[in-house]
């Protein structure tokens, strides 16, 4: 899973950005063009990892920039991760999952600061409680839209009556 070892910190496969998909049907396709990545669970974090970002000390514009999307909890630059020249890394802890999320999908390869971020989930920060904790969040999300769907499709179905 990482090239690093899997230490902490150390460079992982799934942060790199994956090239864009061409082999997509033509009705798939949107207006930009993108990668396609399919997350788990157990993918998706409430870390963020922000790679690209200029080195002019923009790490307050960044923060703000991302707080449109959720609370955040912490913020800090991870200088011992490996970076391009005249680039910095920084990781962001959202409250909750879901602002993660959008955050991902909105930052990701925009424009900051004349650099274009990437934006990727970094579950390896994650402590065994805080991914007990969305695994069990995630658990009764699931119960709970089941429990539902079973419930609509009962009162959906229409009444046959045999004659």
């Amino acid at each position: 899973m990482a090239s690093s070892g899997g230490e902490l910190g150390g460079f992982f496969d799934h942060h790199v950005q994956k090239a864009v998909c061409d082999t997509r049907a033509k009705y798939r396709e949107g207006r930009r063009p993108r990668a396609v990545r399919v997350y788990t669970i157990n993918l998706e974090s409430r870390y963020l990892l922000i790679q690209g970002v200029p080195a002019v000390g923009a790490m307050k514009e960044l923060v703000e920039r991302f707080a449109l999307y959720g609370a955040i909890e912490q913020y800090n630059a991870l200088d011992e991760y490996p970076a391009e020249d005249f680039t910095e890394v920084y990781l962001i802890k959202f409250m909750n999952l879901q602002s993660a999320r959008i955050a991902k999908r909105k930052m990701d390869e925009q424009s900051f600061f004349g650099g274009l971020l990437h934006v990727c989930y970094a579950p390896e920060f994650e402590t065994v409680e805080e991914t007990r904790k969305k695994l069990q969040e995630r658990k009764a999300y699931i119960a709970k839209a089941t429990k539902n769907k079973g419930m609509e499709s009962l009162l959906l179905k229409p009444m046959c009556q045999e004659f």
